[in-house]
């Protein structure tokens, strides 16, 4: 029996909704819920009513406001971390059917509804029902795991201890590397530990961090050293902490423009420096199915970083946030 939904033109499950809410930028730093009609799937595409969505770092600057942005911006943009059930399918749509619950990647995710082109959502199976799952995230960090080619033995270090810097640190654990982990936040260097860090540091004085990770590491500094602040200090120190021959891996977004690094250091420890952004959607697509069976075997577990959670009509607090990082505050949900 075909247990897919095609047809000739959209196919909708069980929904009578016209419009729907979804948060719009206005201006920088202010935001409004409004209502707005239902997108529907064109061939090809799904509909998703949204559970929850993740806000990322990378909302900052058009919270903020920079000189190329311009507003309101699109309904729903720049929510990108959605997950939820598939409520509808467009013409051809032959992997997902209307019922399935998805990790998705979509562009429009801080509202009810969100459209997706059907080659980019994921199943999420009964084992993880009910569970966030910020699908673009969590599958980052499969990819910026997998490019670090880390394996047991190493020295793995960490600079900066948010959402993604605790999930690698967890991953590098579970291969039987050493971690140490430096972040700022008196309360990120706990998370850090409760994920699994062997030794955690203050990110405050640059020369003090590198003689303790020397002391640490006989003199010999790490194999692997991830990057997860995108800021320029910690780019440099990054270098300085790296190893001989080792992996130097740019984890974090770096957004706001040009970098100064010592070429001459990397250059001198022969290190191989990766960039482990990825822009090719399926790339994306593959971290996040392997997101999916790293949570389910326990490799990742994210739930201990959700932190806080708000309604789509409180998203002005939630990027107020985001961007001063109150005590406790690792990642954020909208849900709906």
């Amino acid at each position: 029996m075909q247990d897919t939904l095609i047809s000739d033109s959209p196919t909708v499950a069980n929904t009578k909704d016209t419009t729907m809410k979804a948060a719009v930028l206005t201006a920088p730093k202010t935001v409004e819920v409004q209502e707005i009609n239902l997108p529907a799937p064109q061939a090809g595409q799904v509909r998703l009513k949204l559970e929850g969505c993740g806000l990322c770092a990378s909302n900052i600057p058009v919270w903020e406001g920079r000189e190329w942005f311009t507003y309101p911006v699109d309904a729903g943009n720049p929510g990108h971390e959605g997950w939820g059930v598939v409520d509808a399918v467009g013409e051809g749509v032959e992997n997902v059917k209307a019922g399935d619950r998805v990790a998705a990647l979509s562009y429009h995710s801080y509202a009810e509804y969100d459209i997706a082109d059907a080659d980019k959502v994921v199943k999420l199976p009964n084992t993880l029902a009910a569970k966030p799952f910020p699908g673009e995230p969590l599958g980052c960090a499969m990819n910026i795991f997998k490019r670090s080619d880390i394996s047991g033995g190493q020295t793995v270090a960490v600079l900066g201890v948010g959402f993604l810097g605790a999930l690698l640190i967890q991953l590098a654990k579970n291969t039987g590397a050493k971690v140490i982990a430096i972040s700022q936040r008196d309360f990120s260097l706990e998370i850090a530990k409760e994920c699994g860090a062997d030794e955690v540091v203050k990110m405050d004085d640059h020369w003090e961090i590198i003689n303790h990770v020397s002391q640490l590491t006989g003199g010999k500094f790490c194999e692997r050293v991830i990057e997860c602040t995108g800021k320029e200090w910690p780019l440099n120190l990054a270098g300085e902490l790296t190893a001989e021959r080792g992996k130097l891996v740019i984890a974090g977004f770096h957004q706001d423009g040009m970098r100064q690094v010592n070429v001459q250091l990397w250059n001198w420890r022969g290190l191989d420096v990766i960039n482990a952004h990825e822009r090719d959607p399926q790339e994306y697509i593959k971290g996040i199915q392997a997101a999916v069976k790293a949570v389910e075997e326990g490799l990742m577990n994210p739930d201990l970083l959700y932190t806080h959670s708000y309604t789509l009509d409180d998203i002005q607090n939630a990027f107020h946030n985001l961007t001063n990082r109150p005590d406790g505050f690792v990642k954020a949900l909208i849900s709906f």
